[in-house]
């Protein structure tokens, strides 16, 4: 595989066995229309940050099979020849509408709405959901990190422990979406224009016989604002040294712009940590803070008065550890023969190409509406002077082409901040609330839904 990231085979295999069945009944190239959604949030999560859509676009526009690929399918005995040569032509030709990146969703609302030949539609169902729904997960958990941070900043340092190298990229762009202000993986930086962000490890101060000629040495290499990792040793002593280093070094026009904890205390020793630098006259010098870090330990710090600037936030963040995963689904809403419905239990859908509405009152979220994408505005919009509604998917592609331009990585970072300032102060709550945000039905999809419950 040259390009695992657009290859038709990053895909499960029930994919193509269904295209296969549909080719052979002529099912094929009938337009279908699927939704991206996620069934519920999961606790605590109170809003979803929505993240991944460039990538998906990304993906849809270069969606392929090479020949090497094509031969391990026929080398499986499980295609037929009409099959075969289809995929060999496959391009994606359908039209999707999305909600931006950075936006905030609910449970049940779409986040993709794709509309296809049926075989196209179907074979990217894995792809999409491996994009959006870890990237929505991160970039939520991001969210709620900033929420903590009080305005502090905090950047990604979890490739390390992510699950895999694609992760690791998607992590670091998704955390940017949240609230992050850079990442420490130097591919992510190079790939997305990512602010990188970085200290020393215990190692490099183990390599030197003396710690201050760590620091000594380590500032000079990068005299415009180093940050030491002093608790290698004692901490305390550690910050003694670092004050002895600056002023040695000052007259060399070295800078030490900050110190980084990474274990032990963090409250008591950033506490005094400040004091030793500020009596050491180091008073801008900055306290950065990692080691197995959270939005719920990130707020016991702040709140017991830990005097510090930033944070590194890895393992926790890049695997979003309190809730791991979105439950994003891929569902058939409607095909040539009209609306489609699925009654599973706890599994119903809602038919037909839908539009999602925010429905707002100086500048603040109320609630949302789903509604069949032809109905227009909610009418409570049109009847209330104070009200005002938007709809949050757009058209992105038609006939496999782009047709507008897609927000970049810093558009989205500021629609994810707006968009939650927008929100009930309920929602920036870290912890779950008996009052969820409102997600409301429209009458006409209500009744659609419930007359195909009734033909079933």
């Amino acid at each position: 595989m040259s390009n695992l990231a657009n290859s038709g085979l990053f895909t499960d295999l029930y994919e193509l066995t269904m295209a296969a069945g549909f080719i052979r009944e002529g099912l094929a190239e009938e337009e279908a229309t699927f939704d991206l959604f996620v069934r519920r949030l999961p606790d605590p999560r109170q809003f979803l940050v929505s993240a991944g859509q460039s990538e998906a676009f990304e993906y849809l526009a270069g969606l392929s099979f090479n020949q090497a690929e094509l031969d391990f399918l026929a080398s499986t005995e499980l295609f037929h020849d009409d099959a075969l040569n289809r995929f060999a032509n496959l391009r994606f030709s359908g039209e999707v509408w999305a909600v931006d990146e950075g936006e905030i969703v609910f449970a049940n609302e779409p986040i993709l709405r794709v509309t296809a030949p049926l075989i196209e539609a179907q074979i990217v169902e894995t792809r999409l959901l491996n994009l959006i729904g870890s990237q929505t997960m991160v970039a939520s958990k991001a969210a709620r990190v900033a929420i903590a941070c009080q305005g502090r900043p905090f950047v990604d340092f979890s490739a390390r422990r992510d699950h895999g190298g694609d992760a690791a990229m998607q992590a670091a762009r998704a955390s940017w979406i949240g609230g992050g202000k850079g990442t420490s993986l130097v591919a992510a930086g190079y790939k997305y224009g990512l602010p990188l962000s970085g200290t020393m490890a215990h190692s490099y101060v183990m390599s030197f016989d003396d710690e201050r000629e760590a620091f000594r040495t380590f500032a000079r290499t990068f005299p415009d604002g180093a940050v030491l990792l002093i608790d290698t040793y004692d901490t305390e002593e550690g910050a003694r040294r670092v004050v002895e280093v600056a002023a040695e070094l000052a007259s060399e026009g070295v800078k030490i712009s900050g110190v980084r904890l990474d274990s032990g205390d963090l409250v008591r020793l950033s506490c005094s940590v400040r004091d030793i630098l500020d009596e050491g006259g180091l008073n801008h010098t900055q306290i950065f803070a990692s080691g197995d870090l959270d939005e719920y330990r990130i707020t016991e710090l702040l709140a017991a008065g830990a005097p510090i600037d930033a944070f590194g936030v890895g393992t926790q963040l890049g695997t979003s550890a309190d809730a791991p995963s979105l439950g994003a689904v891929y569902k058939l809403v409607a095909d040539s023969r009209g609306p489609k419905i699925k009654l599973a239990e706890d599994k119903v859908t809602l038919p037909g190409r839908k539009q999602v509405w925010r429905v707002e009152t100086q500048g603040q979220a109320l609630y949302d509406v789903v509604a069949l994408d032809d109905e227009g505005m909610p009418i409570e919009a049109n009847q209330h002077a104070n009200l005002t509604a938007r709809p949050l998917l757009k058209e992105r592609m038609s006939a496999g082409k782009m047709t507008s331009q897609l927000p970049t990585l810093s558009e989205a970072q500021r629609n994810c901040s707006k968009a939650i300032s927008k929100l009930p102060s309920r929602l920036a709550s870290l912890q779950q609330r008996e009052r969820s945000y409102e997600v409301r039905v429209s009458a006409e999809l209500r009744s659609l839904g419930m007359s195909l419950s009734g033909n079933h």
